[in-house]
């Protein structure tokens, strides 16, 4: 039996394309790490920006089973660099597993490092607290509560619904735990707000305002779960756009303004950018039309798949096709028993669907796909997908979107190895960097 170590440089031998840092980083998505007790953080009072949770789990295991991890927090992110593959820079999000090969400790120098199979591969650089994590609203919550910063800080995420309208085994996407992680989360006592008010949002982000003097943070996203009725008495644009209307009328231009939502249809997507909306994400979640009506039977159910499509097409030509970015779950294609059974095969069919939109200048973005623990797709498939298709995954990416004429696309800081700072998939750290005006 082959090594964890054995098949990360079989992989970067093979794909000398992909930056090695971009094979540890999928291998530390798809897989998680641990850490030892010495490596976590004191919550809210220490000097290490924790995990906020901000939407899913992303984790391996639920809370209960975290052991001391569930009490004081992992790190929110971690940066890598260094070691015998010389590493440059880079930003990976924390997705823990007490059984992962990779794990973070000090080693007998002191120094924090992620070791795989027992041997130290990278020196590990925490995320600092920020000055304004510090700082609380006037009812009590925490910044980190409400309005959480991710990618080392460049993304404020405002989850404005924690839950989705998308319930039960019939409706819910079959890898997406966000109503269990709102469950865990009350469960355990945490402060875990369901709808976010406004002017709670509002206070947060002036505290972040006043306090991020060096101005890490420039963009938010303004997500949450579907909305398939109503909540507050208002329908999903409206839901959502009135963030982004109170955002945009407070702090004019502070922020790029991104939505992840369903794909709605125009005249709701009008709205979004009426209300100051500059980026849109109706992610399609999987390309293959069995696999998706399989895997979204809501998104099926309420929509479809091809309306789905004609949708983001159609937000197109309201945002411009470059401020479409719809994201797809990277590597549920090979989940059993449905996924496809080869690397190819599944390869094939994703390539199918970036052609599709990037042919028409939309240039869609992945998350790599986290098993967790509580959706039927990661019960049945706790190691996730083969490290070798995320691996090809990026090499095809980025020569689809360079035969298409595109480049990295709005919202999502700087692209190139040492430099990215999107911290859920290498696809920022795989495609060549570029003059700092072109990620702005």
């Amino acid at each position: 039996m082959t090594s964890r170590t054995d098949l990360i440089e079989d992989l970067m031998g093979r794909f000398p394309h992909v930056p090695r840092e971009a094979v540890i980083k999928e291998d530390l998505l798809r897989g998680g790490l641990a850490f030892d007790d010495s490596a976590l953080t004191d919550n809210e009072s220490g000097d290490v920006k924790p995990k906020s949770y901000f939407i899913f789990s992303f984790d391996h295991r639920t809370l209960p089973e975290l052991g001391e991890a569930a009490l004081r927090r992992p790190p929110e992110e971690i940066v890598l660099t260094g070691g015998p593959y010389e590493l440059r820079r880079t930003v990976v999000s924390v997705r823990t597993n007490p059984d992962s090969p990779y794990r973070v400790r000090p080693d007998d120098e002191g120094r924090l490092m992620l070791f795989l199979d027992g041997r130290a591969i990278a020196e590990v650089g925490l995320p600092p607290m920020p000055d304004y994590y510090r700082h609380t609203l006037a009812n009590g919550k925490s910044v980190m509560e409400v309005a959480p910063t991710i990618q080392w800080g460049y993304l404020i995420y405002l989850t404005a619904f924690r839950v989705c309208q998308y319930f039960g085994a019939k409706e819910e996407c079959q890898y997406c735990d966000i109503n269990h992680n709102w469950r865990q989360h009350k469960a355990a006592g945490r402060p875990y707000t369901g709808v976010k008010p406004v002017d709670e949002v509002l206070e947060a982000l002036a505290i972040i305002d006043k306090y991020d003097t060096a101005r890490t943070s420039q963009a938010y996203t303004l997500t949450g779960g579907s909305i398939t009725s109503k909540v507050d008495g208002l329908a999903e644009a409206d839901f959502y756009g009135r963030y982004a209307q109170a955002i945009e009328e407070r702090f004019p231009g502070r922020w790029i303004g991104k939505v992840v939502a369903q794909a709605l249809p125009r005249a709701d997507v009008q709205r979004f950018h009426d209300y100051g909306i500059r980026i849109y994400h109706p992610n399609y979640e999987v390309w293959d039309k069995r696999l998706f009506e399989l895997y979204c039977p809501g998104k099926e159910r309420y929509v479809g798949r091809e309306e789905w499509h004609r949708r983001i097409l159609d937000s197109a030509e309201v945002f411009g096709p470059r401020n479409v970015i719809p994201n797809f779950v990277a590597g549920v294609e090979m989940a059993a028993p449905h996924g496809f059974a080869s690397v190819d095969e599944a390869i094939d069919s994703t390539a199918e669907g970036l052609q599709y939109f990037m042919s028409r200048g939309i240039t869609p973005r992945f998350t790599t796909w986290c098993p967790e623990p509580t959706t039927p797709l990661g019960r049945a498939n706790p190691q996730g997908a083969p490290l070798e298709y995320h691996i090809r995954l990026l090499e095809v990416y980025r020569s689809i979107m360079e035969a298409n004429g595109l480049s990295s696309p709005p919202g999502y800081g700087p692209a190139g190895a040492g430099r990215a700072v999107f911290s859920v998939s290498s696809f920022m750290d795989s495609l060549p960097a570029e003059p700092a005006a072109a990620h702005s």
